[in-house]
C-alpha cells in the first residue's frame, strides 16, 4: 500500500520536521483503540508515573513489541508503516510504543526535548527515526497538546540531561535561541488524527489543567539500516510484519494477551550517560518558556 503522504506533505515533513494527517483512523477504529487502552489489563498493570519539575504527573505504559492487540495492529498497519518508510527512506522496524495519559486537572508537563537526545545513547548512530502520535482524545491547548518548534530538526541533535522530576530535557540555552528564530506550533488534534514527527524535532507540552483528559498513542520506529550498536531496553532490529488496514476492524476489541510481561517495560529509564549533565544548562524554563510529549 502506498504512503498516505502527498508530495506536498512529504516536502512539509522535510522542511518542518513534522506533518499532521487528519483522520488517519476513523471513528470506529479510534473507539476501538481508546477502549482497548482503557480496559486492557496489560495496560493497567504496567502504568508508571512520570513527574514534571512542578510535581505534575503523566501516567505512561511502554511496550517494545507490537503484538496482535488492536493497538499493535495499528502500529503494524500499512497506512502507518508505509508512511514511516516513505519518511525514513526504506524499511523500518517497531522501536517501541507507549500510551501517555494526561488526566484532567493533574496531568503533567513535558520539558523541551528531542527523542534522539536520548535514543542517541541507545546506540542508534543515525537520526533515521520518527514517531507517530495518534490522538485518542481531543488534544487542545487547554489540555496540554504537543508543541513543536517548526524546522528544529535541522539543528541536529543538541545536548540533553536529566531534569528534576526525572525527565530528559534539552539544553535550554540552545532551546531559548531556537525559540527566537523558529515558529512555535500547537499540534491540536481530533481523535484519530496522527502527527508524524522527526526524532530531532524539538517538542514539549503543558500540564493539563482542564477538565478534559488527553490520552495519546505514540508508535516509534527506527530504520532497519540503523540497527543499534548496543543492547538496551528497546529492541534491536526486528522484522516488522505489516498487516492490512482492515485488520483493526476484523480483530475488534483485542487486548495484548499472554506476552505482555515480556513486551512491557516496568519503567522507561534515562541512559546512564544522561544521569549527570556536563557543561550545559539543563534547568527548567521560566513560566511561558518551556516544558516534553
Amino acid at each position: 500500500m502506498p504512503s498516505l503522504l502527498t508530495d506536498a506533505q512529504r516536502r512539509a515533513f522535510d522542511a518542518d520536521g513534522y506533518v499532521l494527517l487528519r483522520g488517519v483512523f476513523d471513528t470506529a477504529e479510534t473507539d476501538l483503540l481508546r477502549t482497548a487502552m482503557e480496559r486492557d489489563p496489560a495496560i493497567r498493570g504496567h502504568f508508571y508515573n512520570r513527574a514534571d519539575a512542578e510535581g505534575g504527573v503523566t501516567r505512561m505504559a511502554t511496550w517494545n513489541h507490537p503484538g496482535d492487540s488492536v493497538y499493535g495492529l495499528a502500529a503494524r498497519s500499512h497506512r502507518v508503516v508505509d508512511t514511516m518508510e516513505d519518511l525514513l527512506g526504506g524499511e523500518v522496524y517497531h522501536y517501541h510504543s507507549k500510551l501517555t495519559a494526561k488526566e484532567p486537572l493533574e496531568g503533567g508537563a513535558w520539558e523541551w526535548h528531542q527523542d534522539y537526545g536520548y535514543w542517541y545513547h541507545n546506540g542508534c548512530l543515525f537520526p533515521n527515526m520518527a514517531t507517530v502520535m495518534v490522538a485518542l482524545d481531543p488534544c487542545t491547548r487547554s489540555n496540554g497538546c504537543l508543541q513543536v518548534l517548526r524546522g528544529s530538526h535541522h539543528m541536529g541533535r543538541i545536548e540533553h540531561g536529566l531534569l528534576d522530576g526525572q525527565q530528559v530535557g534539552a539544553d535550554l540555552n540552545r532551546v531559548t535561541q531556537a525559540q527566537q528564530r523558529l515558529e512555535l506550533v500547537y499540534a491540536e488534534m481530533s481523535p484519530g488524527d496522527a502527527l508524524f514527527f522527526h526524532c530531532n524535532t524539538l517538542h514539549r507540552s503543558d500540564q493539563n489543567r482542564s477538565p478534559d483528559r488527553r490520552w495519546t498513542l505514540l508508535c516509534c520506529y527506527n530504520a532497519a539500516s540503523n540497527n543499534p550498536t548496543r543492547e538496551h531496553h528497546h529492541p534491536q532490529y526486528t522484522p516488522l510484519l505489516k498487516v492490512p488496514d482492515d485488520a483493526l476492524r476484523i480483530a475488534g476489541l483485542r487486548f495484548f494477551g499472554e506476552a505482555a510481561d515480556q513486551a512491557f517495560l516496568a519503567r522507561a529509564t534515562a541512559p546512564a550517560e544522561l544521569q549527570v549533565p556536563v557543561g550545559t544548562t539543563f534547568r527548567r524554563a521560566s513560566a511561558g518558556g518551556a516544558d516534553q510529549t
